[in-house]
């Protein structure tokens, strides 16, 4: 694992992968904050109302990611070849189970009980929705888990220039945030 400390490497160009609810975003934009990057949140180019997929999503992320600089989430099957060709440094945050989960279920019971919109007019769907139906946020987050542990090293190696971080406790996060990620 390589750290932002590469004097030949200085990301402009970071995707943060993991898990649902495990903070990608949070750490997206605390990165994006640190490095002066400009923060794109991909559910934000997905999503369209109803939460319905928007047909220009691809267009969209082929946009964002001919920038020089830019970060946002590595999410979305259709997506992650391009974000995975266009980057040039994968944070993956490989947090415990439990962790995740956790995370995740204090973030749904929130957003079903404030009704916050979140992206394009969409609001969480609710607690129900959340834990029975397939696609709900935690029956999801639950089934996706491994799928990380395997495509990321995948992605590593079919992609030798990108610059990988692997994160797996809130610990090293802090860490990470406060040493490699200032230091440069």
């Amino acid at each position: 694992m390589l750290s932002w400390r590469d004097p030949l490497r200085t990301p402009a160009r970071v995707v943060v992968a993991g898990v649902s609810g495990v903070g990608k975003s949070t750490l997206a934009r605390r990165i994006a904050d640190a490095r002066d990057l400009p923060y794109t949140e991909i559910d934000g180019l997905f999503h369209g109302a109803g939460w319905m997929p928007r047909p220009q999503f691809l267009a969209d992320v082929d946009l964002l990611t001919q920038a020089p600089a830019w970060i946002t989430e590595w999410q979305y099957r259709d997506a992650r070849p391009l974000l995975s060709a266009r980057a040039d440094t994968l944070v993956w945050l490989d947090l415990p189970s439990p962790v995740a989960l956790s995370r995740v279920l204090r973030r749904t019971i929130i957003r079903s009980r404030t009704r916050v919109e979140l992206r394009n007019g969409n609001t969480e769907p609710g607690m129900w929705h959340a834990i029975t139906n397939s696609e709900g946020i935690i029956r999801w987050a639950l089934k996706h888990q491994r799928t990380y542990r395997r495509t990321v090293p995948i992605t590593a190696r079919d992609h030798p220039h990108l610059q990988v971080v692997r994160l797996r406790s809130q610990r090293e996060v802090d860490a990470w945030l406060a040493g490699p990620l200032i230091e440069q």
